[in-house]
């Protein structure tokens, strides 16, 4: 019963809120729902896409029992690099690409930190925050990047059938990707393995260290893409982009049942995290609450999410032994 309430209490939650916001509009506000409309769910597809893509990376990383703090840092820093390579002549495409390639270049500098240096991944990824984002401001002297064609703008404002948001589908297709490599693939399975019981996973015969990079990587890259989304978003590279972001990322990933401890998370369970959190946000403005209550009330799901996993790992611990 407990394994049934983890795994589908982030889904329960999620329709609790859609229910709940219309109907606070309704009789709090006096007025006819504005959540459910199809402008306001593009709008939520959009705020949250940054976050989710980011979040499936960093489930992977989580999974395999790591963190990375840096994941906001190279959002900004990938958002610089990409703007100022765009705005010399670059073609746009390349300009995204080269988004990409920084953030996966970050993201392997983690994980062959983490695997050299021997300390905890929390230290060599908060170093990381400051250094990308440093850097990213060196480069550009604290200002925003200007300069790029409007077809820069074509990735975050595209929209199929007239509603459907080019991001959401770019999320949709990275969530079966990685779906697939957790679910089908040896990296998912020793990125499981990992998580569970590393020093298993090294007398196995698994290379930890190669693995635990790759999945940085991933991380990384995917990230840099999120930088691609916020460069076309404002058709500017942002060094300040992204701040703030990292843990949103990580609340996502717990919120939707990955653990602190690794070796559990599923690609469902995040993009669930994430939505809740986007809805909790967008229902807050819709019902005019306070900015201030609004990170409280995210802050305190956070909280009893972590504090949930911690409950159930305890009691896992105490039946085995």
């Amino acid at each position: 019963m407990s394994d049934w309430l983890k795994r589908f209490l982030p889904f329960l939650s999620l329709i609790a809120l859609c229910a709940i916001i219309p109907l606070a509009e309704y009789f709090i506000l006096g007025h006819d729902s504005k959540f459910l409309t199809a402008g306001n769910l593009a709008a939520i597809a959009r705020q949250t896409a940054v976050i989710t893509i980011m979040a499936m990376g960093m489930t992977m990383v989580m999974v395999s029992g790591g963190i990375d703090l840096s994941v906001g840092s190279i959002v900004g820093l990938s958002s610089v690099v990409g703007a100022m390579a765009m705005a010399s002549g670059t073609p746009v495409l390349g300009g995204f690409l080269i988004c990409l390639a920084v953030g996966a270049a970050c993201g392997w500098l983690n994980g062959a930190a983490v695997n050299l240096l021997k300390i905890p991944a929390f230290i060599v990824t908060l170093g990381g925050m400051g250094i990308y984002r440093g850097l990213g401001l060196y480069i550009c002297d604290g200002n925003a990047v200007v300069g790029l064609p409007q077809s820069a703008g074509y990735l975050a404002e595209k929209t199929f059938l007239g509603f459907i948001p080019l991001p959401l589908l770019i999320v949709i297709a990275i969530a079966l990707i990685v779906h697939f490599v957790l679910s089908q693939t040896q990296l998912g399975r020793y990125c499981y393995a990992m998580g569970s019981n590393l020093e298993a996973a090294r007398y196995a015969g698994i290379r930890v260290s190669r693995y635990q990079i790759m999945y940085y990587a991933i991380l990384g890259a995917l990230s840099g893409l999120a930088g691609a989304i916020e460069t076309s978003r404002t058709v500017t590279g942002q060094p300040n982009g992204g701040e703030g972001y990292e843990l949103n990322v990580i609340a996502a990933v717990v919120i939707g049942g990955g653990s602190l401890s690794g070796g559990q998370g599923t690609v469902v369970g995040t993009i669930i995290g994430s939505l809740i959190m986007g809805v909790l946000a967008n229902g807050g403005n819709l019902l005019q609450i306070s900015p201030f209550i609004q990170k409280i009330v995210i802050g305190a799901v956070i909280v009893l999410a972590v504090t949930f996993d911690e409950f159930q790992r305890r009691r896992v611990e105490s039946t085995e032994a």
